[in-house]
């Protein structure tokens, strides 16, 4: 489809959260050693928040509604999508830093989505956002990296 609302590219975000923390969990329960188990978990955590967070643009009073029902027309669709869906069958549970590698590469595919968006933003208002999505991603990066780093060095 070439036409959709910001408000589709956000929910097809959030949603793709919920996947991540689903295979986060399912691997997590699987047979992994202790500190993969704790990285999965933390990242399962990590995945629910997000999508809470993007989910919270939706409620009623939001002031980005007008932002989430603009339109805009992308004849290559979201073009980083079949990337981001490929990852979830890339996650190994062999090793931490596989893990924070794969999450990393997750966050950052994100990221540029929204810098794509935010370059092909018909309003300013539009722009803002995405810049503010991207600036939430590259936070969410540094924190990964640190906290998984953290548990590596116990």
């Amino acid at each position: 489809m070439r036409y959709h609302q910001v408000r589709e590219l956000v929910r097809w975000a959030a949603d793709y959260h919920g996947r991540l923390e689903e295979a986060y969990t399912r691997l997590a329960e699987g047979d992994v050693g202790a500190r993969v188990r704790l990285a999965l978990e933390y990242l399962a955590d990590h995945e629910r928040r997000m999508k809470r967070e993007l989910e919270a643009y939706f409620h009623d009073g939001s002031d980005h509604r007008p932002v989430l029902d603009t339109w805009f027309d992308d004849p290559n669709d979201f073009p980083h999508l079949p990337v981001l869906e490929r990852l979830p069958e890339a996650l190994e549970g062999d090793g931490v830093q596989a893990l924070l590698s794969t999450a990393l590469t997750m966050h950052r595919t994100l990221q540029d989505l929204y810098r794509h968006r935010a370059e092909r933003a018909v309003g300013r208002e539009e722009q803002e956002f995405f810049e503010a999505l991207m600036g939430a991603e590259d936070d969410e990066v540094r924190r990964l990296a640190r906290d998984i780093q953290r548990l590596e060095d116990y």
